[in-house]
């Protein structure tokens, strides 16, 4: 039989698959293997009987016996193919947990698809994080979306070999049955661990032979460790874009893999990014009303490791004013190139983030606030606001976790220190998507941080170059340690807060702005990439070394101080008047925090009778309570007050939160006193 004929006899067919004439016959007239009847003959394709036999192989031989080829004709990214040997070779020579870490935008998700190519002996449990991500992981391992599947999209495998498999299912409307017939299960940790009688200890221990866990870092976690030990002889890959669990301590397991945020900036994967902080030329602290002391810059670059001195800077107006103006001047350099870039902002609670978003408004900018209490719907319309354009900016508190991908998200303000490395990164790393892909030069694919000198976030900056050396003592130094987080109930407005802060910023000079490169160009490894970029250009390379030596530029840059951005009054007056609502409601709830009542409560309304209030609960009388005395406060109607009527009320609502307290602690003894 000749080697290279396309069309089988059924006897030829037999030989190929080393078959019975009598069972083959049975399968093609029952159409059970692919088959053509040309009169009175049967007739078989052999590409077609090479894609069944692939197809009827068992689980535990598809995914080994695909064909994949990682260095063939493909549009793998040097991460992808690089990370995918690495982890062959580690699993080859026996180990079993391997941790692979590449940046946000090289290609996780890709990485993650090509994974189970060729290694996997078995089915493949594919775990994400959260939703956004699992639907993403879907996609891409989906035989049937011809658009987004990544083995087909990366030329990974043909049509031809994707005709039966591999197939993939997610738990959340699939059933045991389903899984047994599919190749890959993709979930995210919730439906698994949280309710292991419905899912977990439905599989056999052996039902996986490899685990694969998307942003890895989650993995400290009690839930995600539980699903691992479930199956203790699965390979196990844990892929991540920053090297640190969410407990600030190390992944368990081997990293066989690490590409650099430097390469990644290099290829044209992730933005080129540059850090810019205000640098006040003076600073004047206090202690709330009271006149305070100024510092000079050189006293700023001492305090700044202060806890008390960054997070005043962080909540002072005149500080997030400066932050506000730079990051604008960032954004409109950007949107320069005709594209509608958009800023993420991050800030320490709720209330600073309503703060914030009132400032990017009074300078004409569409802002909006996106933070755990809001309804789902309310977070769906914000989202949907920035995606299509609506929204120049969005003030985040905790939220846009991994997955979040938006590409014209190109600039980052922050307003808030951070203690540790790792959620500095994963913050930054919300802008480091590429608008497009692998031009390293275009202008679009630029990124600014900006941030405030005086929050000391150029020390996060400099352990992430110290980090991107492979210094494995500062490597085991920076994941120890736990960031600390502010309290959800100090986050959200429910705890004992004083309604002002203690430490105060009174007002700034800024003469400058201070800006450096968020990777390091400082090696061989710039040289040896933009030579080889060169030579594919078609250019002489022998001068290389000499441009690379005469573009890098060591330390921190000074420049001009921005120029303040006009706000008109109408816009003043509007965001004054909102922001003092907004403050009113959450003084309300900051009063019966201090007197220890429930906001559903009714004591106020039904026994406190002294202060003679008819709202349906606690929380609606101490916001008519609030209201009330801000109205004294004001002296007119809201309608009629000017934008320093409003600030001024703002400034003293310290001494209404004291005032109510004790009205109410009063009304409370009296009704104690009553029934006693």
């Amino acid at each position: 039989m000749s080697n290279d004929k396309t069309w089988l006899s059924l006897d030829e067919t037999a030989d190929y698959l080393d078959m019975g004439k009598t069972a083959l016959y049975a399968l093609a007239r029952e159409g059970r293997i692919p088959a053509s009847k040309v009169g009175k003959k049967w007739m078989f394709e052999r590409a077609s009987l090479d894609v069944w036999m692939r197809s009827s192989q068992p689980p535990e031989l598809y995914l080994l016996n695909l064909g994949f080829d990682a260095e063939g004709e493909n549009t793998l990214r040097e991460p992808q193919r690089d990370g995918y040997a690495r982890v062959h070779e580690f699993l080859r020579s026996g180990k079993n947990q391997a941790i692979i870490q590449i940046p946000v935008g090289c290609g996780k998700s890709g990485l993650a698809s090509i994974l189970p190519l060729g290694l996997a002996e078995g089915r493949v449990l594919v775990i994400a994080p959260n939703l956004t991500i699992k639907r993403e992981l879907f996609d891409a391992m989906d035989i049937t979306n011809r658009r987004k599947c990544f083995w087909r999209k990366a030329s990974v495998l043909s049509d031809v070999q994707m005709s039966h498999g591999p197939l993939a299912c997610t738990l959340d409307t699939g059933n045991l049955s389903v899984a047994t017939k599919s190749h890959l299960v993709i979930t995210n940790v919730q439906q698994l661990a949280t309710n292991p009688d419905k899912w977990l200890k439905r599989f056999d221990d052996d039902f996986f032979d490899m685990i694969i866990v998307d942003e890895a870092h989650h993995s400290a976690a009690t839930s995600w460790q539980a699903v691992i030990d479930r199956f203790p002889s699965a390979k196990v890959v844990l892929l991540t874009a920053t090297p640190f669990r969410s407990d600030r301590q190390e992944l368990d397991g081997e990293l066989v893999y690490r590409y650099s945020f430097r390469s990644a900036t290099l290829k044209g994967y992730i933005k080129r990014l540059k850090a810019s902080y205000v640098a006040p030329q003076q600073i004047e602290l206090g202690f709330t009303d009271k006149s305070g002391q100024s510092y000079t810059l050189d006293e700023v670059l001492q305090l700044k490791e202060k806890d008390w001195f960054s997070r005043a800077v962080a909540l002072a107006t005149p500080c997030n004013e400066h932050i506000v103006d730079s990051s604008l001047a960032k954004l409109e350099e950007l949107r320069e190139s005709g594209t509608n870039h958009q800023l993420v902002a991050v800030a320490c609670t709720i209330n600073h983030a309503r703060e914030i978003r009132s400032l990017y408004r009074e300078r004409g900018y569409t802002a909006e606030v996106i933070h755990s209490k809001q309804t789902p719907e309310k977070e769906a319309e914000v989202l949907r606001d920035l995606r299509n354009g609506t929204l120049d900016c969005i003030v985040q508190v905790q939220k846009l976790g991994e997955g979040f991908d938006h590409p014209k998200l190109s600039v980052a303000a922050i307003f808030r220190p951070f203690r540790t490395l790792a959620p500095y990164i994963q913050f930054v790393g919300r802008i480091m998507r590429v608008v497009v892909q692998n031009d390293p030069a275009h202008p679009d694919n630029v990124g600014h941080i900006v941030t405030h000198l005086g929050m000391n976030l150029d020390q996060r900056l400099k352990e992430f170059k110290e980090f991107e050396r492979d210094d494995q003592a500062f490597w085991e130094k920076v994941i120890g340690g736990a960031e600390p987080e502010v309290p959800a109930s100090v986050r959200e407005g429910d705890a004992r807060l004083r309604v002002g802060e203690t430490t105060v910023v009174h007002g700034e000079i800024v003469d400058s702005l201070w800006e450096e490169d968020f990777t390091s160009a400082e090696d061989q490894q710039v040289i040896d990439d933009l030579r080889d970029r060169m030579r594919l250009l078609g250019l002489d390379t022998k001068d290389v070394e000499e441009f690379v030596k005469k573009a890098q530029r060591g330390g921190m840059r000074r420049g001009s101080a921005t120029e303040a951005f006009p706000k008109l009054p109408q816009r003043e007056l509007e965001e004054a008047r909102r922001r003092l609502n907004e403050q009113a409601q959450r003084l309300a709830k900051i009063l019966l925090t201090h007197v220890d009542l429930k906001m559903t409560g009714r004591e106020i309304p039904y026994k406190y009778k002294t202060l003679k209030l008819s709202g349906r609960d606690n929380y609606v009388c101490a916001l008519m309570m609030v209201n009330k005395e801000i109205g004294k406060r004001l002296g007119k109607e809201r309608d009629e007050a000017s934008v320093e009527d409003f600030k001024a009320t703002s400034d003293a609502l310290e001494e209404v939160r004291k005032l109510l307290a004790r009205r109410l602690r009063k009304a409370k003894a009296d009704y104690e006193q009553s029934e006693a």
